[in-house]
Order: structure tokens, then sequence, then C-alpha cells
């Protein structure tokens, strides 16, 4: 007798238990409201508070400092989960729980003491500055400064495409020490009222409009040296490390929008007359909902892969993330750009959300480091090797 095949990536009964509670949250209190929210250009702080009483604040934070203390690989299931209901909403929460993960990381006790309570209940909410205007995907060409004035830093600079900007309480920024390259970048806790801080104008945004993003204007910004986080020139590989899972969670979001778009779409096919009946007739469109279902299948898979490399601290945890970021936010991107030909005219209107998924989803090729830049990340391990 043949033994049974194991079930790679297999979801756990505990892992259900937690998909269906981030369901039932993201159907009853973000999924009504996300269309509203995306037209008004509305921030929902209070649902965040809402979702952070549930644990989604400090997602793989230590239990001890006020988090879930789940791994990467749950993660990933949270932030799928909830961008069926909102990418734009469930993408915020991945960049908070970012911040959150870098002071539960490398802060100190008195650094934990002081933000990780409100932070992992949401009711302070973070913000990560590593993107300078002109700047771009050469993150370690960053100009932002910071120089040391007895027992206080001064930071001078301006941030760019910073999301929850002039609504969050805690901002870390990348900021240069030393001009040492990628060795002189220091990471600093800024808070949000901060003399000195400012911000630009909310950017008009092709999607993602219900969460702000603005400049972070540091002009002459004074925070007491206890505020450096970790030690001097430690900055960017902190920030690396935190863009690893990042990378992730922006996968796994567009997971969840491309899988919305997938099951709108079958929905649609079945209900939709045409030709002397319903479109699922049609092979060619038949076709489509196969290809968009495989993709994201394939991506899921890779992303859960490398959610498990991370978790495990494997040698190519930065490849497999890589890998994965771009295969899903592709892969989900094209899911939703095909739901609008699947639609037909229906799918260009703003009432049957799918012009939305895919504006939303459009940036996730773009930000947590662009597809080109994961690309060359895993082309250069393989000349590396």
């Amino acid at each position: 007798m043949q033994a049974k095949e194991p079930v790679l990536f297999e979801v756990s009964e505990d892992q259900k238990s937690l998909i269906e509670m981030v369901h039932d949250f993201a159907d009853t209190r973000i999924a009504p409201n996300a269309l509203k929210w995306d037209q008004e250009q509305h921030f929902p702080v209070d649902v965040l508070a809402e979702a952070g009483q549930l644990g989604m604040g400090g997602i793989y934070v230590s239990e001890d400092h006020g988090g879930s203390g789940l791994s990467r690989s749950d993660a990933v299931l949270v932030f799928e989960e909830l961008a069926k209901a909102d990418p734009t909403l469930a993408a915020y929460i991945s960049i908070h729980n970012m911040v959150v993960w870098m002071v539960d990381t490398f802060g100190n006790d008195a650094q934990r003491a002081k933000w990780l309570p409100s932070m992992t209940a949401m009711d302070d909410l973070g913000s990560y500055c590593l993107t300078e205007p002109g700047v771009g995907s050469d993150a370690a060409a960053l100009s932002t400064r910071a120089r040391k004035d007895g027992d206080e830093y001064v930071l001078s600079g301006v941030k760019q495409f910073i999301s929850g900007a002039g609504s969050s309480a805690l901002y870390i920024v990348m900021a240069r020490t030393a001009d040492t390259g990628s060795r002189g970048i220091s990471a600093f806790l800024v808070p949000g009222d901060a003399e000195g801080l400012s911000f630009g104008p909310n950017e008009k945004k092709m999607g993602w409009k219900a969460q702000p993003t603005r400049q972070v204007i540091m002009e002459g910004v004074r925070i007491p040296a206890a505020n450096l986080l970790g030690e001097e020139g430690q900055g960017f590989s902190m920030a690396m490390q935190a863009l690893n899972g990042g990378r992730l969670n922006i996968g796994a979001c567009s997971l969840g929008g491309g899988q919305s778009a997938l099951e709108k779409s079958a929905l649609y096919l079945k209900e939709r007359q045409a030709f002397g009946g319903p479109l699922t007739r049609q092979e060619a469109l038949v076709f489509k909902l196969a290809e968009m279902d495989m993709e994201l299948e394939a991506a899921r898979s890779l992303l859960r892969r490398a959610a498990a490399a991370l978790d495990a601290k494997s040698p190519d945890r930065v490849r497999l993330c890589a890998m994965a970021k771009k295969m899903a936010t592709d892969a989900g991107f094209n899911a939703a750009n095909s739901a609008i030909q699947l639609h037909g005219g229906y799918g260009y209107l703003a009432d049957y959300g799918m012009e939305k998924i895919t504006r939303d989803l459009r940036v996730h090729q773009i930000l947590e480091g662009t597809n080109e830049i994961m690309s060359l990340i895993v082309g250069r391990t393989l000349l590396e090797s």
C-alpha cells in the first residue's frame, strides 16, 4: 500500500480558527465600508483600533510585550483574509506591524515599554520612513541626516511616500549618521508630536485612497539620544530585515485582492446571460478564470514557502521573500485586471469594486522594493553562489 503524500502548507486547526476570526471582522467591519472609504479618502482609525483589540496590531510581536506571538506563516494568512475585504487597509496594517516588529526586535526594554502597549492595541499608529525624494530604490543613498548634539540627535531631511503620515504617533526614521554608505545609516524613533516635524499634503493617488500618504519633513527635529534604535550604523540592516516580512505581507495582500476579484468574476459569469445562456458557456472566459486561479495558487504556494523560510531563518530567506513578493503581486494584479475584462463595461464602474481592487493592487508591484529590484535580488544570488 502506497503511503499518502503529505499536503504541503496545510492549514492547521489553529490557523483555520485564526482565518475565521479575521474573516468575520473583515466581512463585517471593513468590506461594507471599503468603497465609501475609498471614495471619501477616509482613514478609519477607529476600525484599526478594533483590529488592534483582536491582536492585529502586533501579529508577530512577542506576547510578553502585548503582541499575538504568531509566526510569519500565520501572518500571511491574516493579510490575505484582510485584503479580500480591502487591500488598502490590509496594506496599512502590514506597514504598522513592520514598525511594531522593529521596536520589539531591535528596541531596548525602555523603548518597548514606552511604545508597544499602545501600538499593539493600535491606539497609536506607526509609519516606516525610508524612501526619499529622488532616491527611490537606491535606499542606501538617502540624505536625511541625524547629528549628535550632547544627549540629543537633531534630524533634518524629507521622507517620501510615507503611509499613515500625519496620523501616526511614531515614525521610524532611517537617517545618515556617517558618510559611509549603507553602514552610515541609523534608525530613530521619532514621536509624531516632535517639534520641527511636519507633513506634506495628502498625495493624490491612483489607489490606496483610504490611507494617507504624505511627505514627512524634519527641520531640526530634536529627539533624545535614547530614541536611537539599536546602535549607530545598524539602521540599514534593520530596514532590510523589516522589508523581508513586509514583502511577504504585501504579497499576501495582493493574493487577497486577486482572490476576491476571481470569486466575484466566477459569480458574475454564472449570473450574466448572453448569447442564449450564462457566460460560463463561453470557454474562453472559463479559461481566463482558470488562468487566474492557477497563477494565484502558484504564487500562494511560493509565498507560504517563503514565510516558512523566514520563520526558520533559512539562509535563502531573502531570495525566497523577493521571489514571493514579485510573483504574488504580479498574480494579484493580473487577476484584478482580468476581472475588469470579464465584467465588461460593468468592471469599469466603481460600484462593482473591480476597478478599486485593480487600482489598489497596482502599487504593490512598486512598494517594499519594486519588482525589478526583486528580480535583481534573485539574479544576484545566482551570481554569488
